[in-house]
């Protein structure tokens, strides 16, 4: 979970994260980015960007999947406990500021800085787009530093394996400052999860909302029950009395993750390796984890979603505000850089 930085009201620093709207949260979404927003949300200004536009770098093909689901996510916002008063929820494609930004920002790095890129390349590996890569996904960084600077946000949570990201946009901050010669644009900072990447129930890969290893938000009892019963543990661990392995056992990830028991866990774990217990033992305590956490979320995504409308207002208005903020950014951005303004 993210270390919350204590400030006063002098003091408050701003917040921009965000998701791609590709499909429903998951509980690897909660445990990593969902359960901080609802506490950073208490002593800081946050904005929550639906990435829509960034979704389509490679989802170009498919753009109802992306138009479909920016509502479930915002639902899955509100379920958690994502207050619309303390928290701007905002699409990203009605913003064209950020847009514009990023056009901007793309004349203050190269290709060759964005293919160099750590975070970039591996994912480009991940899809096999070799240099089949669409530009719109290569330049994927510059769109997240306009992302940020366009709020004037200084604390970015991302996970450890964005910080090549966070480097670059801090890069082109410089870039920008130094040409301007003011500070034109803040530098930030990444929140670091402090929680694991949470792995996918199959063992292979992370938890991802496409490769249908994942427990959303809303999942039934039934579905939850299933999930961990098909969780991947250890494959020589036969027997009861076997010895098992605890690394790369997903049961223990999960049980890490969510089990606020740390001594019982790692009594657990040593009862584990020694042999005498079994898998379902593990499994039954992690159902009944997930089923207490899961089903008053459920509960509030249910009623939220029974009113798209709600919804739909939540984000107008989200957007609205942001429009203007953003809007404001761009205008300093271009009057600094000297740019010819109507």
């Amino acid at each position: 979970m993210a270390q919350v930085i204590n400030t006063d009201n002098s003091n408050v620093r701003t917040i921009l994260t965000g998701d791609r709207p590709t499909g429903r949260l998951h509980l690897g979404h909660f445990v990593g980015s969902l359960k901080s927003r609802v506490q950073l949300q208490e002593k800081h200004r946050q904005f929550i960007l639906v990435a829509d536009m960034q979704a389509l770098t490679d989802n170009n093909g498919n753009p109802a999947k992306v138009r479909e689901n920016v509502l479930e996510v915002v639902t899955d916002y509100l379920a958690v406990g994502i207050d619309p008063q303390r928290t701007t929820i905002c699409l990203q494609s009605a913003l064209p500021a950020i847009s514009e930004l990023a056009m901007l920002y793309l004349n203050f790095t190269t290709v060759a800085r964005l293919e160099r890129n750590p975070t970039i390349r591996s994912e480009i590996v991940h899809r096999g787009f070799e240099r089949s890569v669409p530009a719109g996904f290569l330049c994927y960084p510059v769109s997240q530093a306009a992302d940020i600077t366009a709020f004037d946000a200084d604390l970015v949570p991302v996970g450890e394996d964005q910080a090549p990201l966070i480097e670059l946009a801090n890069e082109i901050v410089t870039r920008v400052n130094n040409q301007s010669g003011k500070s034109t644009l803040k530098n930030m900072e990444g929140l670091y999860s402090e929680t694991p990447r949470l792995p996918g129930v199959d063992g292979k890969s992370k938890m991802s909302k496409s490769s249908s290893n994942s427990i959303t938000l809303g999942s039934s009892p039934e579905e939850i029950r299933a999930a961990v019963r098909q969780m991947y543990t250890d494959p020589k661990h036969i027997r009861v009395s076997d010895p098992g392995t605890v690394e790369g056992n997903v049961v223990f990830s999960f049980l890490d993750a969510f089990d606020q028991d740390k001594n019982e866990v790692d009594a657990l774990k040593e009862h584990y390796r020694a042999g005498g217990l079994g898998d379902m033992v593990l499994k039954r305590r992690l159902e009944d984890l997930l089923q207490s956490l899961l089903e008053p979320i459920r509960e509030q995504r249910k009623r939220f979603a029974a009113d798209p409308e709600y919804v739909l207002s939540v984000l107008r208005t989200g957007t609205e505000k942001s429009r203007d903020v953003t809007s404001e950014t761009l205008c300093r951005v271009r009057k600094d850089l000297g740019h010819f303004i109507l």
